[in-house]
């Protein structure tokens, strides 16, 4: 049965543990998106494999996003999940995409750039980074793409493909748009900096208590002294309270300017909240720890329907190139 829902699809890399920036920047929305859009949620493992090249960790890490998606509330019967590379489609609509694609194009891109500054070295998969994205989204018709800022290009990216193959072939692919959550665009990690894997500055969604409040013990601030006001809108903890600690925030905010709490004790009420906010999460996560074998199930059931919606995609893609069966 059609839906007449838009068409929402995302993707996180199994390249690390999933972290609270990655919660509130991309997964908690998709908790409201699942009623409100039909839902595509993928493991980006074709992504990941520029990072990750050995096996047993790629398996490991893809599961454990897959749980991790279960594990924050999305419900299987209304999201699709599946792994990027059960439909090959995707590499397939890549091909196509690159030969339409200027080379102009993704030098500009962010990803690549930013790695040729830093002086890293950047493989063809980081450089086609881009055009995979493209085929991730375009290839189930989405009209929406959820990601963070720093993601924006890729989306504007997508709806350059989509528009030169529609002009060079005819009309095929339906120009996504991009949908960026402000209030949570950058959420701080622990050095101040973007919570990120690649800075080792994060927060695990799936931390025992202990690493947590060790964690936020660790976090930069100032060096104002316990009765000194404190300016709570360049504080790396009380950013962090704004997530955390929203029933407290006024009383927090107050203290702050009125230099009658330190850091540290900040720091422990943070730690505390943070532990009170994630423990269900944490609980339904060690349970799908117990029953690996509920998870691959939903995978399955996930990419039948994916590869079915793809393989109608690609069939028509093929047909506007001029490629035929035999």
């Amino acid at each position: 049965m059609m839906s007449d829902k838009k068409r929402l699809i995302t993707g996180i890399k199994p390249t690390g543990d999933i972290h609270v920036g990655n919660y509130f920047g991309m997964m908690k929305p998709l908790l409201e998106f699942q009623d409100s859009h039909e839902t595509f949620v993928f493991v980006a493992d074709f992504h990941a494999l520029n990072q990750v090249q050995n096996r047993e960790e790629m398996s490991r890490l893809s599961l454990e996003i897959a749980k991790a998606y279960l594990a924050i509330g999305l419900d299987p019967e209304k999201v699709t999940l599946f792994r990027q590379s059960d439909v090959p489609e995707h590499a397939e609509l890549t091909w196509i995409f690159n030969t339409i694609t200027p080379m102009a194009t993704l030098e500009l891109a962010h990803a690549y750039k930013d790695a040729l500054a830093k002086g890293k070295p950047a493989n063809v998969g980081l450089f086609d980074y881009p055009i995979l994205m493209s085929a991730d989204i375009l290839l189930y018709d989405s009209s929406f793409v959820p990601v963070g800022s720093d993601q924006r290009q890729h989306v504007e990216i997508a709806r350059e493909v989509a528009r030169d193959f529609n002009r060079i072939f005819g009309e095929t692919f339906v120009e996504p748009k991009e949908i960026i959550n402000d209030s949570v665009a950058t959420v701080p990690g622990t050095d101040g900096r973007k919570m990120s894997k690649s800075y080792d500055n994060v927060i695990g969604l799936f931390d025992s208590e202990e690493e947590t409040k060790k964690k936020a013990m660790s976090i930069v601030t100032d060096s104002r002294g316990a009765d000194e006001p404190k300016d709570p809108d360049t504080c790396n903890v009380f950013a962090l309270h704004k997530l955390f600690s929203e029933s407290s925030l006024p009383d927090l905010e107050k203290r702050y300017r009125d230099g009658t709490i330190s850091y540290k004790e900040s720091k422990e009420i943070l730690a505390q909240n943070i532990n009170n906010y994630l423990a269900p999460i944490r609980e339904r996560k060690r349970a799908l720890d117990s029953d690996e074998a509920s998870i691959l199930a939903i995978l399955e059931k996930g990419v039948a329907r994916a590869r079915k919606i793809a393989q109608e995609k690609m069939n028509i893609a093929r047909e506007k190139c001029g490629f035929s069966r035999i």
